[in-house]
């Protein structure tokens, strides 16, 4: 007797032992399962296995795509928990703002900008492009990854890696930042800033020629956010209080640790789409190794950032613990597939112990960073791309080998120019932009209202308007 009479037999008896209730029940779910599964079944009959892997690749890459998108609300609680709570509407208004106008922009210039032809330097073509424009569809469909989905999905995971990077510099530059200024800055990077080093290592640009790695992005959008926020926050400058008349810096505390750790769990968990998603294939793919790399780079950060935090200052910061564990997935980016397990683990306890040190050195120096996102992903996000050169494996990264693996210094001195061209673009074009919001609709909020809280001021309400001892209406 076949499994399939035996699983029928054992079904029907129990349909006849049960109650009259419980067997409507299952009749009845039997039936919606029958009517979901099979048609699926009788149409999968009709697709070539090639169709087949391509269906599968779509889903994996959209789901990843997805979890990167969900990043947002970890950005969001992150930056609202290590900031005060007078500035908490702004905060959401702004990562708002971050996903909706990179959205928009990215599909009119920043996209074609990123993958167009042209040259070494940019892409030419493909301007607000419609997937059902052949035109567009072959200025894109001709580069060697992804080939084996089609442009939409292609560009829905492009786009939330661009929104991504916009939003790192909300954080750097909270709490004192006119809206206005945020909102055109937050256009200006994913149209054009962003896109440009994007073309040059994923677009088939001049860095790609050069055999830079970047699996999936330490460089592109980690480096970018991070110096971009340390631009930002240069200009626009500290927060009111935050030094003294002798130049120490104070203490100023963000209002909810809890929101803030469960920010950075978020981001933890659509890092698995940020890393893995990177494959832009499932079958054939080993994302599962990428995984592991990534969470175990996250664990080594936060274990390096508690230890180095404990020794210096006597006791286990847990904001600290926090950024340490997003420092090991910002590092382990870029080489995540790239590179064997042990060497993870190095990756994320260097990263996790460069944020503590990086956080200090910021400081001394009077940039003010209310959550850590120039150190986290600015300096950290070098450290990843150089970790390609050291660690990388010929066996996992298509014949590159680092330092460590036998390679010499070719591949660490070719990720060392990419990280420095990308520091120079970045750094350049963000102070020119800044500084031209700065003197036109203005950068830097009035003391009063620094005071006050951006919430007022900037939209009219609170973001807790209850402990903020005012009335909702």
């Amino acid at each position: 007797m076949s499994t399939m009479h035996i699983l029928a037999r054992n079904i029907s008896v129990s349909l006849l032992h049960t109650t009259p209730g419980r067997r409507l029940m299952f009749l009845a779910l039997g039936a919606l399962l029958g009517a979901l599964i099979l048609p699926t079944v009788a149409y999968a009959k009709e697709f070539t296995s090639e169709e087949l892997r391509k269906a599968i690749d779509m889903v994996w890459v959209v789901l990843a795509g997805a979890l990167v998108f969900f990043m947002h609300a970890g950005f969001t609680l992150v930056e609202t928990g290590f900031t005060r709570m007078k500035n908490a509407a702004n905060i959401c208004a702004k990562n708002l703002m971050n996903m909706s106008i990179g959205l928009v922009s990215f599909w009119l210039v920043g996209f074609p900008i990123m993958f167009g032809d042209g040259n070494g330097f940019i892409g030419l073509s493909g301007w607000a492009f419609s997937v059902t424009d052949a035109n567009a569809a072959s200025s894109f469909s001709s580069l060697d990854w992804a080939d084996g989905v089609n442009l939409s999905t292609k560009w829905f995971f492009q786009v939330v890696f661009a929104a991504t990077a916009a939003t790192i510099v909300s954080g750097a530059m909270a709490e004192r930042t006119h809206f206005r200024g945020y909102i055109i800055y937050a256009a200006v990077l994913t149209a054009f800033i962003y896109p440009v080093v994007g073309h040059w290592i994923w677009g088939g640009g001049w860095l790609a020629d050069m055999g830079f790695l970047d699996f999936a992005g330490s460089t592109v959008v980690h480096t970018t956010g991070g110096i971009a926020a340390l631009a930002g926050a240069a200009i626009v400058g500290a927060r009111f209080g935050k030094y003294d008349t002798h130049g120490s810096a104070n203490v100023i505390s963000g209002h909810s640790i809890p929101l803030a750790v469960a920010g950075i769990i978020i981001l933890w968990f659509g890092w698995f789409g940020f890393n893995a998603g990177s494959t832009m294939a499932a079958v054939g793919a080993d994302f599962a190794a990428i995984i592991v790399t990534t969470n175990l780079a996250a664990a080594a950060g936060a274990i390096a950032a508690m230890s180095t935090s404990w020794i210096t200052n006597g006791k286990p910061d847990v904001g600290m613990t926090g950024n340490g564990a997003l420092a090991g997935l910002v590092a382990i980016t870029a080489p995540c597939a790239f590179v064997d397990a042990w060497a993870a683990v190095v990756i994320g306890l260097v990263g996790g112990t460069i944020v503590v040190f990086s956080v200090y050195f910021f400081d001394r120096i009077h940039v003010d960073d209310p959550v850590g996102a120039i150190s986290v992903h600015g300096m950290v996000g070098i450290w990843g791309t150089l970790a390609v050169g050291l660690f990388a494996v010929p066996e996992l990264s298509g014949g590159t080998a680092g330092l460590f693996a036998g390679g010499g210094f070719n591949q660490l001195g070719i990720q060392a120019i990419g990280s420095l061209a990308t520091v120079a673009w970045v750094g350049g074009t963000c102070t020119v932009l800044f500084l031209a919001i700065k003197h036109t609709v203005g950068l830097r909020s009035e003391q009063s209202e620094e005071l006050d809280g951006l919430d007022i001021s900037e939209h009219g309400h609170w973001g807790y308007p209850e402990s903020a001892g005012q009335s909702t209406s």
